[in-house]
């Protein structure tokens, strides 16, 4: 599953040697395809590893059953982001080849063989570990086929009462055409024989399920059987009482069927007058795009399949057939239904440091630079950050950036507040974030109704940062003093729970200036600033962070050492890429850890035998970036929003922030490296770029498990 596109043989790259320069080696062609990896490719790795921990045995069994859903979300954005975009590019002619040399149709071919191959071991592992284990502790899916008496008689009335008030089935024929189907919705084709109340004859029709249904319904406990928790499909319920839908008719035969479909949207920015507006009508056609996979059950007959493949006009390489339900990931609610502690990961509560719970939040930062990680250290303060200053009648004006807050979160209500209390609150809410589009403008509006003023960031560039800005008039000295939020996740207390980030609580006044500048940019349009402590992007982040690599090469080339450590979600961009092979050739020792994407093939003789990758795969999403730099044992560290992608480095509005304060440097440097020396959840990347899970005969070291006993206490 975790090979790479097989690839020429590989292009002999000079060694280090005593005569090697920093000129000769920029002189060096390091563009090879061999070298690189690519990245739908890599994307579908990743999924693999992730698909992985649902055969964990450490990890308990209903969080497991989670893994299989993740994975499965992973892929409908897989096909309706970079699958639809490669489509795109076929379509237009865009013949331009993959960092490692592969054609679009070549992606694509490879992309269906692995594909195929993560579904089957998808389903092969929710049917045949899981739910025997499930079965075991008492949690069982019951087939019709297995329905008692009382089992058979609620379900009926289930259907009748719960089920056929909110469908419509759609009968096809010259004046019903096939039906436009909503993108990732659960439909069935019914296979019908005879002639219905108007003396039609049909053969066919559609039901399409509300996502207001359940797509599990559990059995009460008077009719559930001898388990304690007895669950039974939706689909396994309207295929049994379909007939029910066409009385006097025949059926032949009841299947399911799910299509996915190009959900990017495609906005000419730079033609728009109302981003809000034009975003608005665009959504309303996502659901419609292009299909670009169809899911029918394993049992299909080939007839109904062709006769789908048609009428959505895909071709049988973009056919999966599924051994269960085709949308895994809306069983995602299994986990909530069940009251099982033992069978799901312990409780845990996130630590808000002590100073902080004793003091106020302005006296705590006026002092010293509080440096947070989530989820194992609480969120709370980030948000208590907001409602003081929201409270405090000193506090004049906030600012933040908002790119994936939710509207009903606890930071908006804060915002508001503060509003209608007569401060200056400005946001920039990021319409465009992918996905959150909808959540974002009804944000939007909200503020705007409370008197926020709503900025929707720059033409062509997402606000990515994530920052708050808060002035405020100190009592004695009536000086404006400045505090700042920088982070490396979103405002978004839920996913602050679940995804591991920095968060970085300053006063520093150079700090404070640099964001009180991206502010200026992203609301008045000025000019480029230039700043004191932060890199930022579109401007000077990659220039910054191509000198910093190159500053360790320099060094390594003197004889002195250099080491980096890079922790990511994605490495893809080519310059960042040559950058780290000149540094590996010349003899600086890199880590790299990247959860997920990452182009840069490891391990090269004569590239890259100087660089190791690992992809951290475990119970939170590893999503903290964090940069490190030896620097001549001047050493610096960074945390920031942004991932070494071309779109977060040209495209986006990006902050990268140091860790200035020696102790917090020193804690986030040991906590990076005890992610280098996990031992449990590491997946080590190899030159052909496939992974293997890290082993060692060191003691067993679970990183994310060691950091909740040490900072969650």
């Amino acid at each position: 599953m975790n090979k790479a596109l097989a690839r020429p043989s590989q292009q002999a790259i000079p060694a280090k040697s005593r005569e090697l320069t920093f000129d000769k080696l920029t002189g060096m062609n390091l563009t090879n395809p061999t070298h690189y990896l690519n990245r739908e490719l890599s994307l579908l790795a990743f999924n693999w590893r992730v698909l992985q921990q649902a055969l964990d045995p450490s990890i308990p069994l209903l969080e497991r059953i989670r893994f299989i859903f993740i994975c499965s979300n992973n892929l409908d954005e897989f096909f309706e982001v970079r699958v639809a975009g490669l489509r795109h590019n076929l379509a237009r002619g865009d013949t331009k080849p993959s960092l490692n040399g592969a054609s679009t149709e070549q992606v694509l071919r490879e992309i269906n063989i692995r594909a195929h191959e993560l579904v089957d071991e998808q389903y092969r592992i929710f049917n045949e570990e899981l739910l025997p284990k499930l079965a075991q502790e008492s949690i069982q899916f019951l087939p019709s086929h297995e329905w008692n008496d009382d089992q058979y008689k609620w379900l009926k009335k289930y259907f009748k009462h719960q089920v056929m008030p909110v469908i419509s089935p759609i009968s096809l024929d010259l004046t019903h055409p096939f039906p436009r189907l909503v993108n990732k919705s659960l439909h069935f084709l019914l296979h019908l024989h005879g002639n219905d109340a108007f003396g039609r004859d049909l053969e066919y029709a559609v039901l399409h399920m509300p996502r207001s249904l359940p797509r599990i319904i559990e059995l009460p406990d008077n009719v559930g059987g001898t388990k304690a928790h007895n669950f039974v499909y939706l689909s396994s319920v309207i295929s049994e009482f379909a007939e029910d839908l066409f009385p006097g008719m025949e059926i032949h035969g009841c299947y399911q069927f799910r299509l996915t479909r190009d959900s990017d949207l495609l906005l000419e920015e730079n033609s728009i007058e109302d981003l809000a507006s034009a975003l608005k009508r665009e959504l309303q056609s996502r659901n419609f795009g292009a299909a670009v996979r169809l899911e029918v059950g394993k049992s299909c007959p080939n007839k109904i399949v062709n006769f789908l493949l048609q009428k959505c006009n895909l071709t049988a390489d973009e056919l999966y057939r599924v051994d269960g339900p085709v949308n895994l990931n809306r069983l995602m609610s299994l986990p909530e239904l069940v009251e099982r502690p033992d069978l799901k990961f312990s409780g845990f509560t996130p630590k808000v440091p002590a100073d902080m719970v004793r003091r106020g939040i302005f006296e705590v930062i006026s002092e010293k630079d509080v440096l947070l990680h989530h989820p194992y250290q609480s969120f709370q303060p980030v948000v208590d950050l907001i409602r003081q200053a929201a409270a405090d009648p000193a506090v004049m004006a906030i600012k933040q950036t908002l790119y994936r807050s939710g509207s009903h979160s606890a930071i908006v209500e804060a915002l508001i507040e503060a509003s209608h209390a007569g401060k200056e609150v400005t946001t920039v809410v990021e319409l465009r974030a992918r996905f959150d589009e909808a959540d974002n403008i009804e944000l939007a509006q909200k503020l705007q109704e409370a008197g926020v003023l709503v900025v929707y960031g720059v033409v062509g560039y997402k606000t990515h940062a994530k920052m708050t800005l808060v002035v405020r008039k100190e009592e004695k000295s009536k000086k404006l003093m400045r505090f700042v939020h920088l982070g490396t996740g979103n405002y978004h207390a839920g996913n602050a729970r679940l995804y591991t980030d920095y968060s970085l609580l300053t006063a520093n006044q150079e700090i404070c200036e640099d964001v009180h500048k991206v502010f200026q940019q992203l609301t008045g349009m000025g000019k480029v600033y230039e700043l004191n402590q932060l890199w930022h992007a579109p401007f000077t982040l990659h220039k910054n962070l191509l000198k910093a690599v190159d500053r360790e090469t320099k060094n390594a080339l003197a004889g002195k050492k250099a080491r980096m450590i890079i922790k990511l979600n994605s490495l893809t961009d080519q310059s960042l890429i040559e950058a780290l092979y000149r540094a590996s050739i010349a003899g600086v020792s890199i880590d790299l850890i990247v959860r997920g994407v990452c182009c840069l093939s490891p391990g090269v003789e004569g590239v890259s035998e100087n660089i190791r990758v690992r992809s951290i795969i475990g119970r939170f999403l590893e999503h903290s970036r964090v940069y490190y730099f030896y620097n001549d044992g001047d050493e610096k560290l960074y945390a920031a929003s942004a991932d070494w992608m071309e779109r977060n480095l040209y495209h986006r509005v990006e902050t990268c922030f140091p860790i200035l304060q020696n102790d917090l440097k020193a804690r986030m440097l040991k906590e990076l490296n005890m992610m280098l020396e996990d031992t449990e959840q590491s997946w080590i990347l190899q030159p052909n770029g496939e992974y293997q899970i890290q082993s060692s005969a060191k003691p067993k070291q679970k990183v994310q498990q060691l950091l909740l006993d040490r900072l969650s206490r």
